[in-house]
């Protein structure tokens, strides 16, 4: 397949942090599994899991194909300095709000994302496939989270307590995934949730570009490698 420029291809650090974003935020809506609060949300979240690796394997497919390499080499056999996930991915779930509040804020980041992507004709055709589908069930993952960051937000004295401290936590994490349409889909969401906005120019953590992560992202790629490490090559 002819490619026009290097913007084409998608084995880009962009499309790479996108699909590593994806994998790395379903992996961990997946320990929710069997652990929410209703089973409603056991479902939700599943789904929402489930619809993240699809969107990580489509771009790790075409990353792969146009590298050498296959979807399991990525995802099973880098080491976390190698992953260029947004950090705010990686962070541990805490309680149920700040679960949320997080997967709203990624949301919120896809919502950005994947419409540019599915609309650039310059795009490859691999990867603006895997956008157009995923502009879709984006949709429902931003109404799912920000319907609970009201609820919790606007709701009793502790879930608002929670949310607060979610948001305290997780604010200095939007660095990589902010821009103008972020804040503005975002801050009124929070404000209707009757939650204090933090300033835009607040402290920031730095970026995972250069492979720098959390302590966080080491622990849970041990786990999530480990099959596939234990038993290389292995097909069921």
């Amino acid at each position: 397949m002819s490619r026009t420029s290097d913007a084409a291809t998608p084995s880009t650090d962009a499309h790479l942090a996108l699909a590593d974003g994806c994998l790395i935020a379903s992996h961990r809506l997946s320990e929710w599994m069997s652990n929410a609060p209703t089973m409603e949300e056991d479902v939700a979240l599943g789904n929402i899991a489930l619809d993240l690796l699809g969107q990580a394997r489509g771009l790790l497919q075409a990353i792969a194909e146009d590298t050498g390499r296959t979807e399991d080499d990525l995802a099973y056999f880098r080491e976390a300095q190698e992953f260029r996930n947004p950090l705010i991915c990686e962070l541990p779930n805490g309680d149920f709000g700040h679960t949320i509040l997080r997967q709203f804020f990624v949301d919120a980041w896809l919502a950005d994302v994947w419409p540019a992507l599915a609309g650039d004709p310059t795009v490859d055709p691999r990867v603006r496939g895997v956008a157009e589908k995923a502009v879709k069930e984006n949709a429902y993952h931003l109404r799912h989270s920000s319907t609970w960051v009201l609820r919790l937000g606007d709701g009793t004295d502790e879930s608002h307590r929670r949310m607060t401290t979610a948001l305290d936590a997780l604010w200095p994490y939007r660095g990589e995934i902010a821009s103008d349409a972020w804040y503005a889909r975002v801050e009124p969401i929070l404000a209707e949730a009757t939650l204090d906005i933090p300033p835009r120019d607040a402290w920031t953590q730095r970026s995972s570009a250069d492979g720098w992560h959390t302590e966080h992202l080491g622990y849970l790629l041990a786990e999530m490698q480990s099959l596939a490490r234990a038993h290389p090559g292995a097909t069921w």
